[in-house]
Formats: C-alpha cells, sequence, structure tokens
C-alpha cells in the first residue's frame, strides 16, 4: 500500500510517499480501508520532532481516519464494510490503517467520509472545551479566535448545538469571516480590534482561543463577570502570559483544555463525547466543514496549508 512517512525531522517539505506492507491488526484493532485522513497541526509539529509524541524514524503519521471496516474481531459489532471514523494516533497518512476498537465508531448515513475523519479531533475537542471544561450554559455568548478554521468552525457549532446564545467569529479577514457564517456563527469581527468591537456589545461569556499570542489579554478584556477563556492551543506561536490581578479584579477564570492528554488517560472518554455529539451529527446541527483536500503525493502542500494558517475547515488527505 501507499503511505507517507516522516523520515527525517526537516519539516513539511521533507515527508516521502513510500510503499509499505498492509498492517496487521492485533485482536483489539480494526483494519480500514481509509477513504480520508484529517491532517492537524500536530503533524506539523511531528515533522520537526516538535510534538510530544515522538515516535522513532521513520513512522507514518495521521492521527484520525475514516473510511471501511475490511476486518474486525469477531464480537465487536464491526462488519466488512462499515463505514467508521477512527482515531489511530498513527498510521492514517495511508491506504490502510489500523484503529483500536475503543476509538473507531460508526458514522451516520449523512456524513460523508471527509465529514467523518473531521470529527473526533476537533469536535471532540470542541466539546470538551466549552460543555466539560467550559461548563457552558444556556443562552451564553461565545467568541471564537481562528473561527474559520477546523477547531474555529467545530467550536461555532458545538457551541450553538449544546445551547449557546449569540456565537461571534473573530478572523483574519472578510472571506474567512464569510466561512465562520457559513458555519453558523451570528456575526464575525476582524482581529485587527476586536476587543473594541466585542466590548461594544457588552462583551462575551466565553472566548475560545486557539490562537494565542498578542491575542489574549484582549481576550480577556471581553469577558463578563464569571466569563472563561478556553485555552485551546497557540497557532499563533507565542505562549501568551496573564497578570492574574485580571482574574480576580474581574472574577473571571482562563481554562486550560488539554484534550488528547485528558481523553487518552481515561478508557472510553472519546465514546462518550463520541455518544454526545452523533444526536446533533444526525440532525444535521453539527455539520464539519470540509476544507482542501490532497492526495497522499500532495501531503506536505497539505502540511503547508496548516504551517501558514491558510485553511478553512479541516484541511484532508484523500488516499
Amino acid at each position: 500500500m501507499k503511505a507517507v512517512q516522516i523520515t527525517t525531522l526537516d519539516g513539511p517539505s521533507a515527508v516521502e510517499l513510500v510503499e509499505l506492507p498492509t498492517p496487521e491488526p492485533s485482536p483489539d484493532q480494526v483494519l480500514i480501508r481509509v477513504r480520508a485522513a484529517g491532517v492537524a497541526f500536530p503533524e506539523v509539529l511531528q515533522s520537526r520532532g516538535l510534538y510530544q509524541m515522538k515516535p522513532e524514524l521513520p513512522f507514518t503519521p495521521g492521527a484520525e481516519i475514516a473510511g471501511e471496516v475490511i476486518s474486525a474481531p469477531d464480537g465487536s459489532g464491526f462488519t466488512p464494510g462499515d463505514r467508521v471514523a477512527a482515531l489511530c494516533l498513527l498510521g492514517g497518512f495511508a491506504e490502510e490503517a489500523v484503529a483500536p476498537l475503543e476509538t473507531t465508531f460508526k458514522i451516520p448515513d449523512n456524513i460523508s467520509y471527509e465529514q467523518g475523519a473531521s470529527i473526533i479531533f476537533n469536535y471532540g475537542t470542541a466539546y470538551f472545551a466549552l460543555v466539560e471544561r467550559g461548563h457552558l450554559r444556556a443562552d451564553e455568548s461565545v467568541l471564537v479566535h481562528g473561527a474559520a478554521g477546523g477547531i474555529g468552525t467545530a467550536a461555532i457549532q458545538v457551541a450553538k448545538a449544546f445551547g449557546a446564545g449569540r456565537v461571534i467569529a473573530v478572523t483574519s479577514t472578510a472571506e474567512k469571516g464569510a466561512v465562520a457564517l457559513e458555519a453558523g456563527a451570528d456575526e464575525f469581527v476582524l482581529a485587527e480590534g476586536f476587543k473594541d468591537a466585542v466590548k461594544r456589545e457588552g462583551g462575551v461569556d466565553i472566548v475560545v482561543d486557539p490562537v494565542g499570542g498578542d491575542r489574549f489579554t484582549d481576550s480577556l478584556r471581553c469577558l463578563k463577570d464569571d466569563g472563561r477563556v478556553l485555552v485551546i492551543g497557540f497557532t499563533a506561536g507565542e505562549i501568551p502570559t496573564v497578570k492574574v490581578n485580571r482574574l480576580l479584579l474581574n472574577n473571571v477564570a482562563v481554562v486550560g483544555v488539554g484534550w488528547g492528554a485528558y481523553v487518552l488517560s481515561r478508557p472510553g472518554h472519546i465514546a462518550k463525547e463520541w455518544a454526545a455529539l452523533v444526536p446533533h451529527l444526525e440532525s444535521g446541527a453539527l455539520k464539519p466543514v470540509v476544507g482542501p483536500t490532497f492526495a497522499l503525493a500532495e501531503t506536505t502542500q497539505a502540511l503547508l496549508t496548516l504551517d501558514e494558517r491558510r485553511a478553512t475547515g479541516k484541511v484532508l488527505l484523500v488516499p
């Protein structure tokens, strides 16, 4: 089978397309014909050796896939041909991959393979952030940074599906703002000067921040009393600091959202999140925004699209 490998830590341009044997599933794994594989920022970091997960070289990256079951253990509930999404952690950038039974899930009939490969990471993270860590309450207002990207569009839809009132998107351009509106945001504001625009409307209860950098302090200033900033990541590159007197004086909170480490150390937790998302996937309230798609031979371009912050929606490989 064809697969993509990271053979050196020289960045996205150094990944290679190679021929490998089909992986052999263990007794607790499903073998899947990959129809779509999600591309996420951790894979960009892995190409440079900067991610916390550091497999020995060479290795096949790719954590999130969707496709058809080729084989599954007896009694697993899966049969060949089932349409599934799976978190495999590694090996997804290939024509075939194995995934653990406990992180493999049947996808609703109305969800495409491309959408299926866009759910577990982004919608799991957004659900964990807003519902489990942020304790979103009915009719609260939510501000979403990076709102045209995979995490951002997921956060918009999860906020709406789970009871938020107004959702404001923050984007770098009007074109990305249109993507956020299409995903379900009530309005968008440009990143330049977003604080003043939001404060004029009375502030927000929750800020979803996968960006970090110099927006962080202004995000705190946007909060209403009892507001929360949910720290998901730092795609801007800079890790911000906070003067905690701001938290005290305004009775606000900064909440860390480390989805991966949390769910992977708690067997069954991803399944609980999936179960919470499925009714909203079936109803169409959650409709993953598919971004640019690439062939396996174009993996470098896919990674650079993320690295250079050109992506809208979920970036995908389609073997």
